[in-house]
């Protein structure tokens, strides 16, 4: 890594939303840094769910093939348990043609997708921190960044904040916005088990008092368990993960019984949740937001993954325009992907604005699995409302290539 290079897009974080962009951008012959600051693979907080869709996008980016390599679990339906146990069932082959969705751990998924950003041109470096932006005018000519104790600073028309729920670029570019850790109303654990109950083919989501949690299967006969509860609940026990799953998310009756005899796998991961929705996406000239660093959208829609590696797509398309086209300025390529953005993202965030108060209101969660689960019409109309453009109202998302 050569701080005198010159580049024409940088990328910070190399999750599935900065590789996406990586690999976009650098089929089309653009000159690309995907900087990411720890070594893959790696274990990552997440559900771990792969919608339908993904499968066609990974198609497309060329590594369906080493995903499937990596034996995921094959997972047919999504199935929400309300605290007393009643239930709707949200089939795959809802989502798309190839109707079924995959389990398969962020550490196989993430490593797959960053080798082959590499493979596609782009240059990666990892174990490195990305501390600063270089702002001239108001614009972001690039980063500075620090490995192995040595600082550089490498320029590019371009910069993508895909560093996820911490958004350090943006943090950067925006001294006011600082970590409000101590503040945050909800915390989330994550960890692998052995030995559960699960449904197979099933991703089950539970909700009780305080959040909601999902269990599927991933690769190698385990289950990943990602739930969320509030911090209040997570202090009252002792911020002990393990014990918060007893005594909190398997106040869901089917919960208990799938973890009656679970045996942990992995050690557990946790983190502070700020909230969701979405962000600035654009917020200086030459600086572009993609995946959670964009938005942050519930994940018992299924939906996260989609739409990190369709915001990386997104955003390749509208940067290849601009480093095509000697009239569009970086006012312009600001103004276009913000417009993208919206029209392909905001519908769906705000439909599940609304869904989140059947997770968090005390009783609704169980109205609306009853209601849910006894109108097909209803589920169909719900689980096409998570992936509208909003252009075309509970349509489902449809699919290039």
């Amino acid at each position: 890594m050569n701080s005198n290079d010159k580049y024409e897009v940088i990328i910070a974080g190399g999750g599935p939303a900065g590789s996406s962009a990586a690999i976009n951008l650098a089929t089309r012959g653009a000159r690309v840094l995907l900087i990411e600051q720890t070594r893959f693979p790696r274990p990552k907080l997440c559900g771990e769910f792969i919608s339908p869709e993904c499968v066609t996008l990974f198609e497309k980016l060329g590594v369906a093939d080493q995903m499937i390599a990596a034996l995921p679990s094959k997972l047919s339906e999504t199935v929400f348990y309300s605290r007393s146990g009643h239930s709707a069932r949200v089939p795959s082959e809802w989502f798309g043609a190839i109707g079924i969705a995959l389990g398969l751990s962020r550490a196989e998924m993430d490593e797959r997708l960053l080798r082959r950003a590499i493979d596609a041109g782009a240059q990666v470096v990892e174990e490195t921190q990305v501390t600063n932006l270089i702002i001239e005018n108001s614009t972001v000519r690039g980063v500075t960044v620090k490995q192995n104790g040595v600082e550089a600073k490498f320029m590019s028309a371009v910069t993508i904040d895909a560093t996820g729920r911490t958004r350090a670029l943006l943090r950067h570019a925006n001294s006011n916005e600082h970590p409000r850790r101590d503040r945050a109303p909800m915390v989330a654990f994550k960890a692998h088990l052995e030995n559960t109950g699960v449904m197979p083919g099933a991703c089950e989501i539970y909700f009780y008092k305080s959040g909601y949690g999902g269990l599927s299967s991933i690769e190698n006969g385990l289950s990943n368990l990602c739930f969320i509860v509030s911090a209040r609940e997570a202090r009252a026990c002792g911020a002990n993960a393990d014990r918060v799953m007893r005594e909190v998310v398997c106040q869901n009756r089917r919960a208990q019984e799938t973890l009656r005899s679970a045996r942990l796998q992995s050690p557990w991961l946790g983190v502070s949740l700020e909230g969701f929705g979405r962000y600035s996406v654009a917020p200086l000239h030459g600086l572009l937001a993609i995946g959670d660093a964009a938005s942050f959208i519930d994940p018992f829609t299924g939906s996260g993954m989609l739409m990190a590696l369709q915001s990386g797509e997104l955003v390749a398309d509208q940067i290849g325009k601009y480093l095509q086209s000697a009239s569009t300025n970086l006012g312009q390529l600001r103004s276009d992907y913000s417009a993208a953005y919206d029209e392909t993202f905001d519908s769906r965030l705000k439909i599940c604005s609304l869904l989140r108060k059947a997770a968090f209101v005390p009783g609704l969660a169980e109205v609306a699995v009853r209601a849910f689960g006894a109108s097909e019409k209803i589920r169909r109309a719900m689980a096409r409302a998570t992936r509208r453009r909003r252009a075309k109202p509970f349509s489902f998302l449809r699919r290039t290539g």
